[in-house]
């Protein structure tokens, strides 16, 4: 299916239909992104400790919620995310928050989130949450969208406050790379897959119901 197709419902609109009345509307949208929110926050505590950037969860919890929620919800869910983190309420990994978070070695990939969330969502209603190659190539382009500003940023951080945790010669995008990259790879292919799997599951049921 195309980009340009016209848009149609992700999953989670397909599970609980938008009401055509305003407020019922506006409170589903509300109740979707905070419970969105909550499920980001809980899956940023499954990690492993590495430095400076941990592996969590938050990256297969990105894709599911652009995926299901479409672009308008999913941005506005990694939006509230980012902004609950910035203003104290712990909601990534360890359960911290605070600006530091945001302008620290990890803040690049916050921001790669959002647009990750927006980009699955606009494609989800374009069709390609319902195709298992255009799913995984979707989520593919994800990916890449939380590494392009993420790995830049860590690669600043390192050259600045990051600097004591270089090792000897070693440059800052070097030290990006091998620390905020190449150890993910294979862990985010995991996460994707399962995203993917989860996501056609849900279409299999719901969308039989729906026909029914």
């Amino acid at each position: 299916m195309s980009i340009l197709t016209q848009a149609q419902p992700a999953l989670a609109a397909t599970v609980w239909p938008a009401d055509a009345r305003p407020m019922q509307r506006a409170l589903r949208f509300a109740l979707l992104a905070i419970l969105g929110v909550i499920f980001i926050a809980l899956c940023a505590q499954a990690r492993i400790p590495f430095y400076p950037v941990p592996l969590t969860g938050q990256t297969f919890a990105v894709l599911l919620v652009g995926t299901v929620f479409g672009w308008r919800l999913g941005l506005t869910t990694l939006l509230l995310y980012m902004g609950a983190g910035a203003i104290g309420i712990p909601v990534f990994a360890k359960w911290s928050a605070g600006p530091g978070i945001i302008a620290g070695a990890t803040g690049g990939y916050i921001i790669g989130f959002v647009l990750a969330a927006a980009l699955l969502g606009y494609l989800a209603q374009r069709g390609w949450s319902r195709k298992p190659h255009l799913l995984i190539l979707g989520m593919v382009l994800a990916e890449i969208l939380i590494y392009l500003p993420g790995v830049p940023w860590l690669a600043v951080w390192y050259g600045g406050t990051g600097a004591q945790y270089l090792q000897d010669g070693q440059g800052a995008w070097n030290a990006a790379f091998a620390s905020g990259l190449i150890p993910f790879l294979l862990g985010d292919l995991l996460k994707l897959l399962l995203a993917a799997a989860l996501v056609l599951a849900g279409w299999e049921i719901f969308g039989r119901r729906k026909k029914r």
